[in-house]
């Protein structure tokens, strides 16, 4: 089974020549499957967690390991295949590109990996149906609701069939009802394909259907439940 882990993880800055601590002596190990909610006020840290675990950034100490490789051991390149074939992302903005169409911002990570093929295309179109956005598939994103460009950014994420998928307040931008859709979509797709959500958020709806919950506070990550 695959299996993310931070160990000891820390993480500072420097903001006008102090130190501000984000992070300190932060564990936590998470499953292929899991479902792992991290809460915790605007400024906590939740986003740099979520960047350091998917190898978006580094850490000032500690280690991050997804199936025992340390990033911090391994090549730039071994870590983008890694980033590129096991993690997907959805954030609070969908970050779709205004000049392409919506199939062609779905179709971005399995261009990038090489794997775009006939199969390839089945599945996104396939995702696209289930996502309810197939209709919207030749349009750019201007032309798209708030909720509709957030489920694009779903497949997209979805592509490559990630193990782990990381939400950064994946319905932060989104009225009640779609956020409750929003949500919906992300819990069948970790039920029914076995994909570990980790995210970011402070809508205490979305955190009750996870089955671990962890509090960022002073830095230091505790489990909730």
């Amino acid at each position: 089974m695959n299996k993310l882990e931070c160990i000891k993880l820390s993480k500072s800055f420097m903001v006008n020549n102090e130190t501000l601590n984000v992070l300190s002596n932060v564990n936590i190990q998470i499953n292929e499957s899991e479902k792992v909610a991290i809460s915790g006020k605007s400024g906590a840290g939740k986003s740099t967690l979520l960047h350091i675990m998917a190898g978006l950034d580094m850490p000032s100490s500690g280690i991050v390991t997804y199936n025992n490789s340390n990033f911090l051991n391994i090549s730039l390149n071994s870590l983008s295949k890694i980033r590129l074939l096991n993690f997907g992302f959805v954030y609070q903005f969908h970050h779709l590109l205004d000049d392409l169409t919506i199939e062609e911002n779905i179709s971005i990570p399995a261009m990038l990996n090489g794997s775009y093929n006939k199969n390839t295309k089945n599945k996104i179109h396939k995702l696209m149906k289930k996502l309810n956005i197939h209709d919207r598939k030749n349009h750019l994103p201007w032309k798209l609701s708030g909720g509709e460009k957030q489920r694009a950014a779903i497949a997209r994420a979805l592509t490559n069939n990630p193990k782990f998928l990381f939400l950064d307040e994946p319905t932060g931008n989104l009225d009640i009802d779609n956020a409750s859709i929003i949500q919906d979509i992300l819990i069948d797709i970790s039920d029914n394909y076995g994909v570990a959500l980790i995210t970011a958020t402070h809508d205490n709806e979305f955190i009750k259907a996870f089955n671990k919950v962890f509090e960022l506070s002073n830095a230091k990550l505790n489990e909730l439940k």
